[in-house]
């Protein structure tokens, strides 16, 4: 976790806003790697497999904003987390 904690700190400049749109795709992609993680072990548990899809297209539709809005947070932001980037833009 001293990785995302650095990550954060990098991404949002010391902002602790919850409502600052890199926050909450940090914050999300931490969830996601919890419930991922999770369901390796439990690969039955339905009801943690509907939520990790919602988180991910949660997740999705917070980049395609702030891909429109500041591309060059985006770019930062994938790069930094290591996930994949949007298809097509």
């Amino acid at each position: 976790m001293d990785k995302y904690k650095s990550i954060d700190a990098q991404l949002v400049g010391g902002n602790r806003d919850p409502g600052f749109t890199a926050s909450q795709i940090y914050y999300l992609t931490r969830q996601i790697l919890k419930l991922t993680s999770h369901l390796e072990s439990h690969s039955g548990d339905y009801s943690s497999q509907r939520g990790l899809r919602k988180l991910l297209s949660k997740r999705k539709r917070l980049l395609i904003y702030l891909f429109d809005e500041n591309t060059a947070l985006y770019t930062k932001i994938v790069k930094n987390l290591g996930i994949r980037g949007l298809r097509g833009r």
